[in-house]
């Protein structure tokens, strides 16, 4: 419900806070709080989700962030919305989100054998990318008709609802792996968790191509497609919005794929997918048109979500138990890092430079980034670890 919930809070907090002020500027601040508090705070979450039980852990970030969605909402409602109130507040949802992420990666391979593990990851997948589907056309139906304030309650309603739904979760108890302490400083455990990373040549490799991948992603796609899309007549606004949902189908569709195909090498074959988003980016620049990038934006969105399955089960299968949300929490940092400077820098690009031009030298830069890693042979050679024996002792759902 949660995922619901995340999903439908761009748009609604979108027209609450153009409700509010009606300015782009307005609305780029109260974006850049959520995003700044979860740089700020993922590192924290990541080491108390590796700390304290997990359920525990995204049970309060689900109650703050039903909190916090909930006083946007009610202040909306009755008018008395000021930017300041909707920055903070947002902020309080973000820092939130960063200790609920984190967690929710460590729990995923305490509940299910190391067999699983990828028909897991592909179904938490598909949660996610129906709920991109679902939950903005929701938010869209309640703002018109109910308006943007109830849309945001309703966002906060998901909330409550995953946290009673967590309840009913039991988790079996955490391994700790010799040699960590729980009664280590802060930041020797942070230290712990960065070690985890430095030591893995194919998770910090993956981990900084990224930083360049999820710039080019949040910059071409996010920011330059919409321009392209607005100025050119074989697009607009509606094969521009048949494209974005195209890459959504198509992940969709692999998530079911990925239930039944194994990936033997995760990373080789992640890798490869991703790079396949390269076709729709040099389409949107040399070629946009509707049915064309729609196409190729199905093979894109399938592609990423090989990656998407592929990784996170090599995190599970490769990181301790107890040190996997300190893990994910580096790489959401940076990929939370990438994604603002990418908007920034693309939006500079738009002004300075062919629009066109810049899409095709960034998908070429997009597809050798991703390709590239393949020469590190961590990452080109990581296989699944062998399904038994186990290590893991499976949770339940009571």
């Amino acid at each position: 419900m949660d995922l619901l919930g995340t999903s439908m809070a761009p748009v609604a907090l979108a027209f609450a806070v153009l409700h509010v002020a009606g300015s782009a500027q307005a609305l780029s601040q109260v974006l850049a709080a959520y995003i700044g508090a979860q740089v700020a705070f993922v590192l924290v979450g990541g080491l108390a989700a590796d700390r304290f039980p997990r359920t525990l852990v995204l049970q309060g970030s689900n109650v703050v962030s039903c909190l916090a969605q909930g006083t946007v909402g009610a202040l909306v409602i009755t008018d008395r919305a000021t930017i300041t109130a909707l920055v903070v507040l947002v902020a309080i949802g973000g820092a939130a989100s960063a200790f609920g992420m984190p967690a929710t990666e460590g729990v995923v391979p305490q509940l299910v054998t190391r067999e699983h593990l990828q028909q897991a990851n592909a179904i938490m997948a598909f949660g996610r990318r129906g709920s991109m589907v679902l939950g903005p056309a929701i938010a869209g139906l309640l703002v018109a008709t109910a308006g943007p304030g109830w849309a945001i309650i309703a966002d906060a309603a998901t909330f409550l609802l995953a946290t009673l739904a967590l309840a009913r979760v039991n988790l079996p108890p955490r391994t700790v792996a010799t040699g960590s302490s729980e009664s280590v400083s802060f930041f020797g455990q942070l230290r712990e968790g960065w070690t985890h990373v430095h030591s893995r040549t194919w998770l910090w490799a993956v981990i900084a191509a990224f930083g360049v991948i999820n710039a080019i992603q949040a910059g071409a796609w996010g920011v330059l497609g919409p321009v392209i899309a607005n100025a050119s007549p074989h697009l607009g606004a509606r094969g521009w919005g048949l494209a974005v949902s195209a890459q959504a189908v198509g992940a969709i569709g692999m998530t079911l794929l990925l239930m039944r195909l194994p990936l033997n090498r995760p990373l080789r074959q992640g890798m490869v997918g991703v790079s396949v988003m390269a076709i729709p980016l040099g389409l949107l620049g040399f070629r946009p048109e509707a049915w064309f990038l729609a196409t190729a934006a199905v093979l894109g969105g399938a592609g990423i979500e090989i990656f998407g399955t592929g990784w996170r089960t090599a995190l599970m299968e490769q990181v301790p138990p107890d040190a996997l949300s300190r893990v994910a929490s580096f790489d959401m940092l940076g990929s939370f890092i990438a994604i603002p400077a990418g908007t920034l820098l693309y939006g500079w690009l738009a002004t300075r430079a062919d629009v066109a031009t810049v899409l095709v030298i960034s998908a070429i830069v997009y597809a050798t980034t991703a390709l590239a890693t393949l020469l590190v042979p961590s990452v080109r050679r990581l296989q699944r670890l062998s399904s038994s024996p186990t290590t893991r002792t499976s949770g339940s759902v009571r």
